[in-house]
């Protein structure tokens, strides 16, 4: 019998759950989910799977999945007053799906290896919508051994499974995808509006950067948005800022000179200070139309 189990059901670790248990490949294969809020386990069902919002239930797991908000949850989950770490069974695999930063992922990695335990960082891209489709692009790093027993099941959530190298590839990968999505939203956001100010309609214009050579997977998700001042549905600004604060931290680590990044984050920093962090990154557009007096929205 395999006991896996996932702790977090938000908008990726819910549909992420919903695929590993309607994928298993034998009767005696079990997963628990879990989750404190016991309202996000509600209509999680199916057989073999358990949902609930008690973390003893995690106890014996031969794989973990982590689909938590940020890595001080992580350590939190693995290291806090509960121990998890230690009450997964022996030699099980930890495998984070969340978005951590790059040197926290290796001293996670290293902490679950104390325990006897192997760790896969492993984030993924593709949104809540791939989530759901099961079609996640998911970012692995770690030993190869270990990437090999768990493939199976990634495959089961996405449709492209790499392994980057060593501990810690995987946040590695994902923060650079990350940046430069951030650094498209950044760009949009400013040129959008000077657009605007010039006299060119925003319909129009958002045709163009959406299927013409600057589009992007950026544009054709938030431009829409923004031309109807819609800027709650994707993640929120101030979650989301931690890609680019592990960014800098890798420049000033190594000496990497970064300036589009550095303003790109100052564009971030900007739509932050100004209260958005709520609001998802196409908010960014928002200090800009500010500055400029206009706003970039259909039919003006």
């Amino acid at each position: 019998m395999q006991k896996l189990a996932i702790l977090g059901l938000g908008a990726m670790g819910l549909p992420i759950a919903r695929n590993l248990g309607a994928k298993r490949t034998c009767d005696s294969e079990t997963l628990v989910a879990v989750d404190a809020d016991p309202a996000r386990c509600a209509g999680l069902e199916g057989p073999g799977l358990v949902a609930t919002a008690d973390p003893a239930a995690l106890d014996g797991a031969e794989v973990l999945f982590l689909c938590l908000p940020n890595g001080d949850v992580v350590e939190a989950a693995l290291f806090g007053g509960d121990g998890l770490a230690e009450r997964l069974a022996p030699g099980a695999i930890v495998v984070d799906l969340s978005t951590i930063a790059h040197a926290q992922a290796l001293a996670i990695g290293r902490a679950v290896a104390a325990t006897g335990r192997r760790f896969v960082d492993a984030p993924v891209s593709g949104a809540p919508a791939g989530a759901e489709a099961g079609t996640l692009t998911v970012m692995c790093g770690g030993d190869a051994e270990s990437i090999a027993a768990v493939r199976p099941l990634l495959e089961r959530i996405g449709t492209s499974v790499l392994h980057m190298g060593p501990a810690g590839s995987g946040q590695l990968t994902k923060t650079i995808n990350n940046v430069l999505y951030d650094i498209n939203i950044a760009a949009l956001a400013e040129v959008l509006p000077m657009a605007v100010a010039m006299g060119l309609d925003p319909d129009q214009v958002a045709q163009v950067v959406t299927t013409g050579t600057s589009r992007s997977y950026a544009s054709q998700y938030f431009v829409p948005r923004i031309l109807q001042g819609r800027f709650d549905e994707g993640y929120p600004m101030g979650a989301a800022y931690k890609d680019l604060v592990a960014a800098a931290a890798i420049s000033a680590e190594h000496g990497f000179p970064m300036p589009v990044t550095a303003a790109a984050t100052a564009t971030y920093q900007t739509a932050l200070r100004q209260g958005h962090g709520d609001r998802d990154k196409g908010a960014m557009v928002l200090p800009f139309e500010g500055l400029l007096g206009v706003k970039v929205r259909s039919g003006r």
